[in-house]
This record gives C-alpha cells, sequence and structure tokens, in this order.
C-alpha cells in the first residue's frame, strides 16, 4: 500500500545542506515511502517559515516530527516509519532533549504520560548519548510532583541493578524525586551498596522521604 506519510521541507538560497534534504526526502518519494514532499524556498515565501516558527534551515516535519538541520537518508527513513506507524514518541522526546528543546520535551509528555515507561530506560542505557541521559533526569526533575511521574517509578526501580554505579545513584535520586513510598524497601536496598556514592544518596533520598512523611 503507498505512503500517505506526507512531509515539509524548507529550503533557502545559499543553504549548503539544503541540497542534500531535498535528495534524501525525494528519494523516499520515489521509494514510495512518503506520499508527499512540499518543499518551500522560505528566501521566497519568509511568511512559511515564520508561521512554523523556523529561524534556520533546512527543517523538515515528516508526519508530527519537526526535525531541525540537516540529516542521514537512514534517519530520514527512521523518522518516516515512525510517521507511518505512529511509533517513536519515547525516540522524538529523546531527539528533543538532544536538541537542547526540553520545554517541548515536556509538553509532550504531560498529555501522554505512558510514554515514561519507554523513556526512563534510557537512563541505564549507556549506548544512549551522555546529553540525552542528562537530558531525561532534567525533564524528571521538572515534572516533580506530576502524576506523569508514577510512570517512571517501575522502570526506574528496575534501574536499582544496573551493574553501573552511576546509573543507580542516578535512579535512587530520581525515584526520591517521583516520591512514590513503594520505591523506599529498593532505596534502602541500595544503603549497603559497593559504591559510597550511591549509599550517600540513597541515605539522602531516604531522608527526604521521612521529611515528606
Amino acid at each position: 500500500m503507498p505512503s500517505k506519510t506526507e512531509a515539509l521541507l524548507l529550503i533557502a538560497n545559499g543553504c549548503s545542506h539544503c541540497p542534500a534534504m531535498v535528495e534524501y526526502l525525494s528519494q523516499l518519494v520515489k521509494q514510495g515511502k512518503l506520499g508527499r514532499l512540499e518543499i518551500v524556498n522560505t528566501s521566497l515565501r519568509p511568511e512559511i517559515a515564520a508561521s512554523h516558527d523556523v529561524r534556520s534551515v533546512p527543517w523538515c516535519r515528516i508526519g508530527e516530527f519537526e526535525l531541525a538541520g540537516v540529516h542521514s537518508l537512514s534517519d530520514l527513513a527512521e523518522w518516516v516509519e515512525h510517521a507511518a506507524g505512529n511509533s517513536g514518541q519515547a525516540a522524538y522526546i529523546a531527539y528533543l532533549i538532544e536538541q537542547h528543546r526540553l520545554q517541548e520535551a515536556i509538553q509532550r509528555v504531560r498529555p501522554s504520560p505512558s510514554i515514561m515507561t519507554e523513556l526512563t530506560p534510557m537512563l541505564g542505557d549507556l549506548s544512549v548519548p551522555m546529553a540525552v541521559r542528562i537530558g531525561i533526569g532534567a525533564l524528571i526533575e521538572e515534572l516533580a510532583g506530576d502524576p506523569a511521574l508514577e510512570y517512571a517509578v517501575s522502570p526506574l526501580a528496575q534501574l536499582t541493578t544496573s551493574p553501573d554505579s552511576q546509573v543507580r545513584a542516578d535512579v535512587c535520586h530520581y525515584l526520591g524525586i517521583c516520591g512514590d513510598p513503594s520505591s523506599i524497601p529498593l532505596i534502602e536496598g541500595l544503603l549497603d551498596d559497593e559504591d559510597p556514592e550511591v549509599c550517600e544518596i540513597a541515605a539522602e533520598t531516604l531522608a527526604l522521604f521521612h521529611e515528606e512523611n
């Protein structure tokens, strides 16, 4: 079945990366992965860029996913696949975080809090860029007191046994932010961790629980 996924690409005169994006997205149209591609030269139609709050090009929107800068053909094909299958929300939030668009990430999490069950495990995946893992931690901190964090507790609990001590320490801290009393036994178990920093953070986190209660 031909793809119904549509894409919008904004380019401009003199943009060195724009031709590559035109070529890659055009290939996806020819391959039948993209159903429609609209290309707008913002040098001639600046109002289109303004309507999308775009200040630099290339910029594209594939389905609901807005991507800034140049991307490889394989990356674009993956986003097209996500858009066609209504998937990839966690990957897109991670992308927003990596692009320092934390508030946009938060705005996506709040109406769909269950996405935290997919996003939180990235904290324990050392193949995920450090900037993304730090950003997910910042997102959890920004959501302190928000019901969305209920969905983060279970995946965080699983990470308390991570072989990486920094992951265990961070997870202990984030469980404290979530504030779910059911995680207290797990945090108590980290009081005897082999890493002194983990033990210290576990003690501090438990103290916060006791203060709140």
